[in-house]
């Protein structure tokens, strides 16, 4: 049987047999985070008669009335089907020690923290795909915001700093999932590369926010650097000037590049055009991109069921943050560079405080150093000596 649902079981036993566990379990962990549907309903029924004020709520251990499970059972009968008597005797047997609510809540939340971040991993790779295919970035960033909002209060429910934690180098680099390129993307940098070579002042606008890791083209992020190199060197900028720069950067015998390509993208005759609403165009597809593989590191992550929760979450956090850099590049290039946010004064929450006492074991308190006494001030030399 699958630990996470062998807790599930073992949780809502605690509860039937020692109401009181509720107080300890419920500020953090909610209904929600319970698999089956079965016990959900009977979870929030719990949470239901308690704050009704039900006597068998409040009741002690050894002392819980009938009626506190038979209630709680007619309850989650309103919520959903399947919920029997027989079955709330089976929950009870499923619980090894009632006082262990809190270990077995932490279990249920662990797997619900990987279920939820693999489901949300999987809408933001599906809002990228389909980004591609239709050429904007707005569900995206949707879907960014609300893995990065799912992710800080998880964070919370565990207990946990919600900050960004590499995961551990391996001996070998995890392949890369293959990007969705359409031929827009191939033109658009095209495009790009050939207003830049007859307008080379409008290097200016976009060197600040466009990258040549942007290009999903190797051969274009080349010919980007050459432009770029060209341009801060003060040097002209030509079909010619480039071939030769793109030369001495070894382009043209790595296979990237061939002279007949770099002199035909280059042609300041094939396009006219605003460099900066090209650039623009580059730096979405690009940003879409990167949603689409943080979403393909989260849900690998969150496929590992040996990975801690809080090792996930903050894994998961540092899988976004080539998404966010992009992203904020993306805001400048449209509205300008995003304002600082001021330091966040809010204070952890009883039930993140809760949680983190009920996973970490109690450190040894030192003794506090003894204050050091006030240096004395010394006299100044220069001081007016007293007459006496």
């Amino acid at each position: 049987m699958n630990p996470f649902h062998r807790a599930e079981q073992a949780v809502l036993g605690a509860v039937f047999l020692d109401p009181g566990q509720l107080e300890r379990v419920s500020p953090w962990l909610r209904p929600e985070h319970f698999y089956r549907p079965a016990h959900q309903a009977l979870y929030a029924s719990a949470l239901a008669l308690r704050e009704r004020g039900h006597p068998g709520s409040t009741a002690a251990v050894g002392a819980v009335p009938v009626s506190w499970v038979a209630d709680v059972v007619t309850e989650a009968g309103t919520r959903t089907r399947g919920v029997t008597a027989s079955y709330a005797h089976q929950l009870v047997a499923a619980c090894p020690r009632p006082e262990h609510a809190v270990v077995y809540g932490r279990m249920v939340l662990e797997g619900a923290i990987h279920r939820t971040v693999a489901e949300h991993a999987v809408r933001l790779h599906q809002a990228a795909l389909a980004d591609t295919v239709r050429g904007g970035t707005e569900e995206t960033l949707l879907r960014a915001d609300a893995l990065a909002t799912v992710l800080a209060d998880l964070a919370r429910r565990w207990g946990a700093d919600p900050r960004p934690v590499p995961p551990p180098a391996k001996g070998e680099p995890a392949p890369r999932a293959t990007a969705v390129v359409d031929g827009d993307e191939h033109s658009d940098e095209e495009f790009l590369l050939a207003c830049l070579t007859a307008r080379p002042d409008q290097l200016n606008a976009v060197v600040g926010w466009l990258r040549p890791g942007d290009f999903v083209d190797s051969g274009h992020q080349q010919l980007y650097r050459a432009l770029g190199a060209l341009h801060h060197r003060g040097e002209p900028v030509d079909q010619l000037t480039v071939l030769w720069e793109v030369q001495r950067r070894g382009a043209l015998t790595s296979g990237d590049l061939d002279a007949e390509r770099v002199l035909a993208v280059c042609d300041p005759l094939a396009v006219a055009g605003s460099a900066e609403h090209f650039g623009e165009q580059v730096l979405g597809a690009a940003l879409v991109r990167t949603a689409a593989e943080s979403a393909r590191q989260i849900r690998a992550l969150a496929a590992v069921a040996a990975l801690p929760a809080g090792r996930l979450i903050g894994h998961a956090l540092h899988a976004l943050g080539p998404l966010d850099k992009i992203r904020q590049r993306w805001h400048t290039a449209r509205t300008g560079p995003i304002p600082e946010k001021a330091p966040s004064t809010a204070r952890s929450s009883p039930g993140r405080a809760e949680a983190a006492r009920a996973r970490s074991r109690p450190r040894r308190t030192s003794t506090p150093a003894p204050a050091a006494a006030p240096v004395p001030a010394v006299p100044s030399r220069t001081s007016r000596r007293s007459p006496s």
